[in-house]
């Protein structure tokens, strides 16, 4: 398995500079697929990849949301999702006839989508936001404008609590992050009672009462780094993980939860990397009409510090 495993590095190796290929890796895939990758990070960081990559394929080993997200900010790219069917249960929660519907009893409101949304739903709002960003964008907007929160219940009344202001949320959620109770938490703080709690803001509110900490995956990282604790909690995907054993390997990590697991996340395999750039498929395309629009909120949140 060994030899296998080392050929198929080999040809993935050959096939990328082949290709002049570029594989982007968020935090939650696989361990052997984050240590393939030219670049690791969240979706605010592989969102600024994407739009300032100079490669001529990009193989992003994510879910659909992001590959789309790429190909709207590179449409000279070749972008490639290797596993075509890792979607996002959360994005899935709002469509854009769901979005036109809601905005039509609120017409003069703002709306701000995550970007764990489709291509449609991007094109729909006025802005978007990542987790890494999100208190910014809606910091952004005056104060008295109304504003119109899609799809993730949990962030947006984290970004309401941080903010102040008085958001209308859509009722969606992470099933992955929704999964961590407040009896987890209390039960892994007390088998690891000297580690601090670092969780992501899709947990809910009861779980985000309880943090010492509340970032995005880059944040939860930098925290870590930079923080004198020796042990850490961590709430969000267990990918995460991977990264903390790596970039602080003086530093004990332990899952909030060992079933906080995206099966979509996880569905990309190294074999799939290598028939993606063997193929250059499956790619990811989006209409030109929706580009257009969802571009233009990706570039105001991109805009914003």
């Amino acid at each position: 398995m060994a030899q296998e495993k080392t050929e198929l590095l080999k040809e993935i190796e050959g096939l990328r500079k082949k290709r002049r290929a570029v594989i982007l890796s968020h935090y939650y895939q696989r361990p052997e697929i984050q240590d393939i990758a030219d670049f690791v990070g969240d979706s605010l960081e592989l969102s600024r990849q994407a739009a300032k990559t100079d490669a001529e394929v990009i193989v992003f080993c994510g879910v659909h949301f992001m590959a789309e997200s790429a190909s709207i900010l590179s449409p000279d790219k070749v972008v490639l999702l290797p596993e075509e069917e890792a979607g996002c249960p959360m994005a899935d929660m709002i469509t854009s006839i769901d979005l036109e519907r809601w905005k039509e009893k609120f017409p003069q409101a703002t709306v701000v989508c995550y970007v764990n949304t489709s291509a449609e739903v991007k094109a729909q709002s006025d802005i978007a936001c990542t987790s890494a960003n999100a208190v910014q964008v809606i910091n952004s907007i005056p104060p008295d404008q109304d504003i119109l929160f899609v799809p993730d219940k949990n962030l947006g009344q984290y970004i309401a609590s941080q903010t102040g202001r008085e958001l209308k949320i859509w009722d969606g959620f992470c099933n992955t992050h929704d999964r961590l109770t407040r009896e987890d938490v209390l039960a892994a703080k007390s088998e690891h009672p000297e580690a601090l709690l670092v969780v992501h803001p899709e947990c809910r509110p009861e779980v985000i009462s309880l943090a010492d900490k509340v970032a995005s995956t880059s944040g939860m990282l930098r925290f870590i780094r930079e923080s004198s604790a020796g042990q850490f909690i961590i709430g969000t995907e267990t990918g995460l993980l991977h990264q903390c054993s790596k970039q602080c390997p003086d530093k004990k990590c332990f899952p909030a939860l060992k079933k906080m697991v995206c099966p979509n996340m996880k569905a990309t395999t190294l074999e799939k990397v290598r028939n993606s750039l063997v193929s250059l498929e499956p790619k990811i395309l989006v209409e030109p009409v929706v580009r257009k629009l969802a571009l233009e909120s990706l570039e105001r949140m991109l805009a914003i510090v």
